[in-house]
């Protein structure tokens, strides 16, 4: 059973402490009135425990699994399944185990008397800020349903674009992967069939070509220091990390990522359709605007555009617009700002942000397509050529021999 410490007030005034055994967190404060303490604090001691398998499993949820529930949630409610219940069946019926078992927890902490959105904003690596918001203003304006399918479709559009991108990218990366391989494969196990003829070349004094000694000097390096050649990739993954992890680097990156030929494009038109679509979706579900910039600038993705997106907050926070920082930052595209601009003087900015994140969504398929169809033409011909230099470097030194001999 839970072992709670309380910090409590009894009717003299006086301060006590101590711990108490109660089934859960109501329980103990129920046990503690009857003793007639009004508790100050009350903390669960032992925790959750938690299986080691639970540790060893991946925790994430995937949008789509979320989406899912969410839209399950709203359909109980809308039936007139009353919340707790509608908590309670989730955690029971839910596909995914470590989100029944957080629908199992959110269901009590809600029975305790706390509030849905507060309850979820525990787990803001489920729940996201877009989420819990939007369900926040659900529950206060009386239509909690309708957030949660409005959420819900956040999250399979989200999740969507992801997949797009992912499959787009998945062939590529096969390509550079199976090239990766084959060239391992032959420098260390067809090459060295060669050794015996090389080795003849050498001692009758006809010497091997350039691109031969080039070949043997590369598998040698790769044989004798592979290791440092690894342990230098992995120093250099986390330091490439570490610098991503500051501030400083991170932006940086941001700024160098922009100025890359079609790619910095599909990364510009993502930072703009993410923004657009969070804060759109906020703003429609009735979350204020500073709070709305607040979250969207937190979730895009891109140090450079979060400090356009702040400077427009504070902006809007002494009266201002919200476009003439965003203007000015030169991230967001002319006519993209021009559409914002109308919208805000029009009152129909939340409608817009969601229409320019339909539009980008599919200027960045389209870029995509674009991208994929240089780079495999692109990977190929690499390939082709770490097999041509491998072969070149085989084969002359027999063509050499072939030549002497005749």
């Amino acid at each position: 059973m839970p072992q709670f410490a309380y910090k409590a007030r009894a009717l003299d005034g006086t301060t006590t402490q101590g711990s108490i055994s109660a089934p859960s967190r109501r329980e103990a404060i129920n046990e503690l009135r009857q003793r007639s303490l009004f508790p100050i604090t009350l903390k669960d001691t032992q925790g959750p425990t938690v299986p080691l398998l639970e540790l060893i499993k991946p925790q994430g949820v995937s949008a789509e699994v979320l989406a899912t529930n969410l839209n399950q949630m709203a359909d109980l409610l809308e039936n007139g399944v009353a919340l707790l219940e509608t908590l309670d069946v989730l955690a029971k019926e839910s596909t995914h185990p470590r989100l029944g078992k957080i629908f199992g927890e959110v269901r009590t902490a809600v029975s305790e008397g706390i509030a849905l959105e507060e309850a979820l904003s525990k787990y803001p690596q489920v729940f996201p800020d877009v989420a819990v918001s939007i369900i926040r203003a659900g529950a206060e304006g009386g239509f909690l349903e309708g957030a949660l399918r409005r959420v819900a479709e956040y999250l399979e559009r989200q999740a969507e674009l992801k997949g797009r991108i992912t499959s787009a990218m998945a062939y590529p990366i096969f390509l550079i992967v199976a090239g990766v391989l084959v060239t391992i494969f032959l420098m260390l196990f067809i090459v060295p069939r060669f050794q015996q003829l090389f080795d003849r070349l050498v001692e009758s004094g006809a010497g091997l070509p350039l691109i031969t000694e080039v070949l043997l000097s590369t598998r040698l390096i790769m044989i004798n220091q592979g290791w440092l050649i690894l342990i230098g990739c992995v120093g250099i993954f986390f330091a490439v990390r570490h610098f991503l992890s500051t501030a400083w680097g991170r932006q940086l990156v941001d700024r160098w990522v922009l100025h890359l030929p079609i790619m910095g494009d599909i990364v510009r038109q993502s930072a703009v359709s993410r923004f657009c679509r969070i804060l759109g979706t906020l703003l429609a579900n009735g979350v204020p605007l500073l709070r709305s910039l607040e979250i969207s600038s937190k979730s895009i993705g891109n140090k450079l555009l979060e400090q356009a997106i702040i400077a427009s907050a504070q902006n809007v926070s002494a009266g201002e617009t919200l476009s003439k920082p965003l203007t000015s930052s030169g991230l967001i595209p002319p006519a993209t700002m021009a559409m914002i601009r109308i919208a805000e003087e029009s009152n129909s900015l939340e409608q817009v942000l969601l229409k320019i994140a339909d539009t980008s969504d599919k200027k960045i398929q389209r870029r995509l397509d674009i991208l994929v169809r240089m780079i495999e033409p692109i990977m190929l011909l690499i390939i082709a050529a770490a097999v041509l230099f491998i072969l070149l470097g085989l084969l002359l030194p027999v063509y050499d021999m072939s030549n002497a001999i005749g």
